[in-house]
């Protein structure tokens, strides 16, 4: 076991298993929010190498094995996150450690078969969460090629609402329209929550009235939204087109999602297998 000195902090105890990219960058973060935090890695040097830049412990071993777990000190532990390369290898031990410890556990799960199936996962096996990094990237850029005139896309309650942030042009219809008015004579479907005007925030109340340059954050369900904005002249510039360069999982996510929008999709591949196993899995 390497272990640094450190001086006593207030934050939760975490154990994370797998430092590849993502268990990197979630110790590079934790640190900075001053949580207690133990790698585990089958890689000597990975770990020595972490150890070195952060005020952390590490644990050279298999992080489903029952000792590695107890010497990791699962038994106090808050958090326990599971981020290899292995679907199931994290999946195996985010069980193990809910057996021996008390404590939340959060799965890497990557495989599109598994993803079909988190809440099943979630559920039967106790995690607190699984997070598919691969997934929430495509769905990101998925909203950005669905709407490229905002300049920023935030969905909630499962996609069925939308947050959209965009710029005031001028010319607009809402350039001296104030928020009642837009309520009473285009939509009562959209809220305003928050208008930035230069270096200043605003919390709009019916009375205040928009101008050009101010940039607006609204909330409405996804369905209005480019209805929307197509109200209001603002040009969406939808993508109809799209090319993707690789078949990887991400290709795969990303591609699933263009098409249930309506946007046509072509992926370039190398190997002719996955060609044909993507094919498949997106016939259209």
């Amino acid at each position: 076991m390497l272990k640094k000195n450190s001086p006593a902090r207030h934050g939760l105890n975490i154990i994370i298993v797998g430092c590849g990219k993502v268990g990197t960058t979630l110790v590079q973060q934790l640190c900075k929010e001053g949580h207690k935090i133990t790698i585990v890695d089958k890689d000597p040097s990975t770990v020595q190498e972490l150890t070195n830049l952060y005020d952390i412990m590490g644990i050279i071993g298999n992080g489903a094995s029952y000792s590695v777990q107890i010497e990791a000190g699962i038994s106090s532990a808050d958090l326990f996150i599971a981020v290899t390369a292995s679907d199931e290898l994290n999946l195996l031990c985010c069980t193990i450690a809910k057996r021996v410890g008390d404590c939340s556990a959060i799965a890497r799960v990557r495989t599109p078969d598994y993803s079909k199936e988190v809440g099943y996962l979630r559920d039967r096996l106790g995690l607190a969460m699984i997070i598919n990094p691969e997934l929430e990237a495509a769905r990101e850029a998925a909203r950005i090629l669905y709407l490229p005139t905002a300049l920023e896309v935030n969905s909630f309650a499962h996609g069925q609402v939308e947050m959209i942030k965009f710029k005031i042009p001028e010319g607009n219809l809402l350039d001296g329209m104030t928020v009642a008015h837009l309520g009473r004579h285009i939509t009562n479907a959209v809220l305003i929550c928050v208008v930035q005007r230069g270096a200043e925030l605003h919390i709009p109340g019916g009375d205040f009235q928009l101008a050009k340059g101010d940039i607006i954050s609204f909330v409405c369900p996804r369905r209005m939204t480019r209805s929307f904005l197509e109200c209001i002249g603002v040009k969406t510039k939808r993508v109809s087109n799209t090319m993707i360069i690789g078949g990887g999982k991400g290709a795969y996510y990303l591609g699933n999602q263009l098409i249930q929008m309506g946007i046509s999709v072509k992926i370039i591949e190398i190997n002719r297998a996955r060609c044909e196993e993507l094919s498949t899995l997106l016939p259209n």
